[in-house]
């Protein structure tokens, strides 16, 4: 076989491996779809949680405020809150609360809290203070 052509079919079938590949990568998107979707529907269940951000000024703040899913929330954002900040969600099954907080110079406190029950809190100071809180989903424990 003569060398040009060596290289064509070696081109080629690289070409055919590159486009399986792709063809798997949409295959891997396509069942974590369908997982997501199952696990929403498995768990309908809501339940509110109360978000509360102190410190003084104003703070940019992150939340789930139950749109997306389950396993791929999308997060709210409000560029300027003012402080203390306090904000109410409903959210859905596994979904899990979240918060975060980012003050320019200063101190700054996240919580989070469950039919009264803080089920997590953290607080920074500083030139950029980042308070974050995550928690679990209370339906999953």
């Amino acid at each position: 076989m003569k060398r040009p052509l060596r290289h064509t079919l070696s081109a080629l079938a690289l070409t055919g491996l590159a486009l399986a590949a792709v063809g798997c990568g949409a295959v891997k998107e396509k069942a974590e779809e369908k997982v997501t979707e199952k696990v929403d529907q498995a768990t309908n269940e809501t339940y509110e949680v109360t978000y509360e951000i102190t410190g003084s000024g104003t703070a940019s703040v992150d939340f789930n405020g139950g749109k997306g899913t389950a396993t791929a929330p999308e997060l709210e954002t409000l560029a300027e809150a003012e402080l203390p900040w306090t904000k109410t969600v409903t959210l859905k099954g596994i979904a899990a609360p979240t918060v975060q907080a980012v003050i320019v110079d200063g101190e700054v406190s996240c919580k989070i809290t469950h039919k009264g029950k803080v089920i997590k809190e953290n607080s920074a100071k500083g030139a950029a203070a980042a308070a974050s809180c995550v928690a679990m989903s209370p339906i999953v424990k």
